[in-house]
């Protein structure tokens, strides 16, 4: 039996800028970072080239119309093999949306792109104390313990 979903899961293209920024949006209001998400917008013309890109996959939850969560990843070409891997950079959920299946599902409609381009693993990062977030990825993963690091570019130690 088919089941409908409250809500739809959308790549989105070159043509979905609205939607992007929405989403966006959306980013800023989850991690409590709304200026980092908000204040220095990239370009009509940058989002447009990320979206159209080979290595930048974006998927927005749509309910009626309205951006209620997504994913940012990234396709890495892997040197050692003829493979590649995603790197999940950001997912969030509305919080009057959460519980309702929307991150697994975009985690699940990600895999199926993952799968169609022949990548052999999905990652992610979770802050120590995101208790849901780490419970999502246990529920869909096997944890790594890892250390993670900032390396500043200008040599000053200074991460913008």
């Amino acid at each position: 039996m088919l089941v409908s979903l409250p809500f739809i899961i959308r790549q989105l293209a070159p043509e979905d800028l609205a939607l992007m920024e929405s989403m966006m949006t959306t980013f800023g209001e989850a991690f409590d970072m709304t200026e980092a998400y908000t204040a220095s917008r990239p370009s009509k013309a940058y989002l447009g080239r990320l979206l159209a890109s080979d290595y930048f996959i974006a998927l927005a939850a749509l309910k009626d119309g309205v951006v209620v969560g997504g994913i940012a990843a990234y396709e890495l070409q892997k040197f050692e093999q003829e493979r590649s891997e995603i790197y999940i950079y950001d997912l969030a959920v509305a919080e009057a949306h959460r519980r309702e299946g929307i991150a697994t599902e975009l985690i699940q409609e990600l895999k199926k792109i993952a799968a169609s381009r022949r990548a052999y693993v999905i990652f992610v990062q979770a802050d120590m104390g995101d208790d849901p977030a780490i419970s999502l990825y246990t529920k869909l993963g096997v944890r790594e313990n890892v250390l993670h690091f900032d390396i500043a570019v200008a040599g000053d130690g200074v991460i913008v």
